[in-house]
């Protein structure tokens, strides 16, 4: 049962915008991907302050270890220390965590749209401006059955997100090797690709497209932020 509120807000809009850029499109797995492009464009200025925001953490931690050195033996005075140069340079640290959490709703109601099916029964989620197909195919490109799991796909976006990774968290010659935050970055390279093929080889194609456009559109904007 899809709660009221996750209804109105996710899973009936994507719905109804799939079926529009389907009824105009002719292949699914088209309608998936420029679905995705929209949902990612009005999620750009979020991410892309993310992206600033991550940029500006990095460019601040020499003055973060400095404060954590200095203070190493008071620990509540080093938190105090360290926030206020966040407010001073008017950074949150929690900026990079905001465009997933609003990415995850898309994410769950592309699944549930999938596992639910396209069939007659689902179409009265259609709104009233919206025409009804006759029949939805679910065969896109003439090779991807988008209502089931396809492991080449879900091993490509193991790659990009592997890529993507190594694009925006790049190594730091000489940074300390020992540093928890290095390691953390370290292990995220290879545990999130591995983790990203592992869900997606159990989930429909059509949230592997949408993965895979979203990871492609993510690498663009590190470099059109950072530019």
């Amino acid at each position: 049962m899809i709660g009221n509120f996750f209804y109105v807000v996710f899973y009936q809009p994507l719905f109804n915008l799939l079926i529009f850029f389907y009824n105009n499109l002719g292949d699914l797995g088209l309608a998936v991907i420029i679905l995705t492009l929209i949902v990612k464009g009005i999620l750009y200025p979020v991410s892309a302050k993310a992206t600033k925001s991550q940029k500006a953490l990095k460019e601040i931690q020499p003055k973060v270890k400095e404060i954590q050195q200095k203070y190493k033996d008071n620990k509540e005075k080093q938190a105090e220390k360290v926030l206020e140069l966040y407010n001073k340079e008017n950074i949150s640290p929690f900026s990079g965590i905001l465009p997933l959490f609003i990415q995850f709703p898309v994410i769950i109601a592309l699944f549930q749209i999938f596992r639910r099916g396209l069939g007659a029964g689902e179409l009265v989620h259609l709104y009233g401006t919206i025409s009804r197909p006759e029949i939805i195919d679910y065969l896109s490109f003439g090779i991807l059955d988008l209502a089931a799991p396809n492991i080449i796909l879900a091993v490509l976006a193991g790659i990009g997100q592997f890529i993507q990774v190594r694009v925006t968290m790049p190594d730091t010659p000489g940074e300390n090797k020992g540093d928890f935050g290095e390691i953390m970055k370290n292990q995220m390279k290879f545990v999130l690709p591995i983790f990203t093929i592992f869900i997606l080889s159990t989930l429909p194609s059509a949230v592997g497209v949408y993965w895979l456009i979203t990871i492609a559109f993510s690498i663009v904007q590190h470099y059109l932020v950072k530019a």
